[in-house]
């Protein structure tokens, strides 16, 4: 199969307005054409941590979506879906899509106010699920924090979104910001535990977060900002009664990488379903 041209493969970063913060992504809104070792090949020349390929349009704002890392596929990415989104939204305007994704059926909504456009994705029904103690420890061991560095009130869960998380939360913002792990030795328990990141979080307020994602399955060592974490950070919320049903919770990522963005976490009464909103824009 063809490799698309330089021109085929957009370049955007979600979660910031700055093409400097935010996440990066790649974007081909074409990769009919293109088979698993070509995208794999294009994500990993790259280099971002996801890149995100659309095929099967269906002539009504519906679309298959596939997410590769520079390793591997993984079933969902939110930073590449609302990067592509946006994608979309400056080619075609703004409006309401539907990406056909490995996880599920994810809604997406561009809004434009004044000169920014901003996407809203659904997520598929999370899950929240318990995590043994030695799993624990061995993810502990492996970012080298000691146990009591743990905010107790915000006990370890893995947390699915439409991939798997396991959420750790550090007591202080100094204990989130020195990060520096065995890449070997945490990769090698995401793969058995079937972990796309680790959200490491640090509580600023009872709405406001800052996280962190390491992500060694997918051949980088951080995520920038990461949707899909942010999903599960919101159903992990809801299931531990840390906000009430209807909260908007801010999450603050990327700025001890020097890339910060900001994501917008929204529970609805009624609906288990987490919303994730961020704007975006094109790189170069």
């Amino acid at each position: 199969m063809s490799r698309p041209s330089s021109a085929d493969v957009l370049r955007y970063t979600a979660f910031s307005a700055d093409p400097d913060g935010g996440n990066p992504a790649g974007v081909v809104l074409d990769a009919s054409g293109l088979d698993e070792t070509a995208m794999l090949s294009v994500a990993a020349e790259l280099g971002y941590s996801e890149s995100a390929f659309l095929t099967a349009p269906d002539g009504r704002g519906g679309y298959t979506i596939r997410y590769f890392s520079p390793k591997a596929e993984v079933p969902f990415c939110g930073h590449a879906t609302v990067a592509t989104a946006l994608a979309l939204a400056e080619r075609d305007g703004p409006g309401d899509l539907v990406f056909h994704t490995r996880a599920g059926t994810v809604p997406v909504s561009v809004t434009r106010t004044g000169d920014e456009l901003r996407a809203t994705l659904t997520s598929v029904e999370p899950q929240v699920m318990d995590v043994a103690p030695t799993d624990v420890a061995e993810a502990l061991a492996a970012l080298g924090w000691p146990a009591a560095d743990l905010d107790p009130a915000l006990p370890p869960r893995i947390a699915f979104a439409g991939a798997r998380h396991l959420v750790l939360a550090a007591a202080t913002r100094e204990r989130l910001a020195d990060l520096s792990y065995d890449f070997s030795r945490l990769e090698a328990l995401m793969h058995r535990l079937d972990l796309t990141t680790l959200q490491l979080v640090w509580r600023a307020s009872g709405s406001v977060f800052h996280v962190r994602d390491p992500f060694p399955v997918g051949g980088v060592v951080e995520d920038p900002a990461t949707g899909a974490a942010a999903a599960a950070f919101g159903a992990y919320v809801r299931a531990l009664g840390l906000a009430p049903d209807d909260a908007v919770l801010t999450l603050h990522q990327g700025e001890d990488m020097g890339r910060p963005g900001t994501l917008t976490v929204e529970l609805r009464p009624g609906d288990v379903r987490i919303r994730v909103s961020g704007t975006g824009t094109r790189i170069g």
